[in-house]
């Protein structure tokens, strides 16, 4: 079993031993499908009405995966899955909670409200948004201090990262017992200092894509090329470092110090000739066209089979 967390507080909380899914979906079924491969008896609720044959489906799925990483602990099992519609029973006797409702502000800041009404003020809720406010999202809970974000990458169960983000009263204990919880999963949690839209890693990866559009706009290159300039080139550098740290090697034994007093004048100059492209419906028909072409005669569920296999075979090389 995943080891019991030490918050700060002087009184001993209850070890993160139950957890409830709170809207599946692929994100949510990933989440399951990790804290069930470390031990933890797992509810999920989703009023959709074929929410728990799919979450018990992409469980079933992650499994072999899971296995293959050596992430299942002794004596973790799939069946310790429950499945509950209705919210007040599913969160009853848990310890956490992740939520992975839909991705809309005046949604989640209900629900939020509705579950810290039924929740002990001990349990911490963390909401896996890809880019709100939980500033706002917490805004009517009377045990504010206990919300927080915990954004993942999908699928959760492969990429490491979870972004840690609080509100305004998101109390330091909550930062803090998140972030243990989450490494103690085997998940690279990080700490955001200050809120912003998209917190960083969607930002980074908008920043991109908004480049890519802009070369695709012009016809730089073909929608498959302008890809492969990236997952054939820095993309690889990237599983290993990030931009920084990246640019710091490239400055060779100066670092990135020497870096910047060599390129710093060339790069700036790429930086005020980048797009800021209109994504006309013109414009979105050529990149969907452009990424049919680039798919090929490989479906949607080849190109995710595809995906995890060789995000599993990476991640694997990097363990070692």
């Amino acid at each position: 079993m995943p080891e019991a967390l030490t918050p700060r507080s002087s009184t001993p909380l209850p070890a993160i031993r139950r957890v409830a899914i709170v809207g599946a979906g692929t994100i949510g079924a990933s989440w399951a499908a990790l804290f069930l491969a470390r031990g933890l008896e797992v509810v999920v609720s989703d009023p959709a009405p074929d929410a728990e044959a799919q979450t018990r489906a992409r469980v079933q799925a992650a499994w072999p995966v899971l296995t293959e990483l050596g992430r299942v602990v002794p004596g973790a099992t799939a069946e310790a899955l429950s499945f509950e519609p209705d919210l007040e029973r599913a969160l009853a006797g848990v310890d956490f909670v992740q939520e992975n409702g839909p991705e809309r502000e005046d949604f989640k800041t209900e629900l939020f409200a509705r579950m810290d009404a039924l929740l002990p003020p001990h349990v911490i809720v963390a909401s896996s948004s890809s880019g709100l406010i939980m500033s706002r999202l917490q805004s009517r809970c009377r045990h504010a201090s206990r919300f927080v974000i915990g954004h993942p990458f999908n699928p959760p169960h492969l990429i490491p990262l979870v972004e840690v983000v609080g509100g305004e009263q998101t109390s330091a204990d909550t930062m803090d017992r998140s972030i243990a919880f989450y490494r103690s999963m085997g998940k690279y949690p990080i700490r955001l200092n200050k809120e912003v839209p998209g917190h960083i890693a969607n930002r980074l990866q908008a920043a991109l894509w908004r480049e890519a559009i802009h070369l695709a706009a012009e016809n730089v290159a073909s929608v498959a090329d302008i890809d492969a300039a990236v997952s054939q080139g820095p993309g690889l550098r990237w599983a290993l470092f990030g931009p920084h740290m990246t640019f710091n090697l490239g400055g060779g034994p100066g670092g990135l110090a020497n870096f910047m007093h060599h390129l710093l004048g060339p790069v700036q100059t790429w930086w005020d000739d980048l797009g800021t492209p209109e994504m006309t419906p013109e414009l979105q028909q050529r990149l969907i066209e452009g990424v049919q072409a680039e798919a090929g005669a490989r479906s949607m569920a080849d190109l995710v089979q595809a995906r995890d296999a060789d995000l599993t075979a990476l991640l694997k090389a990097l363990q070692r």
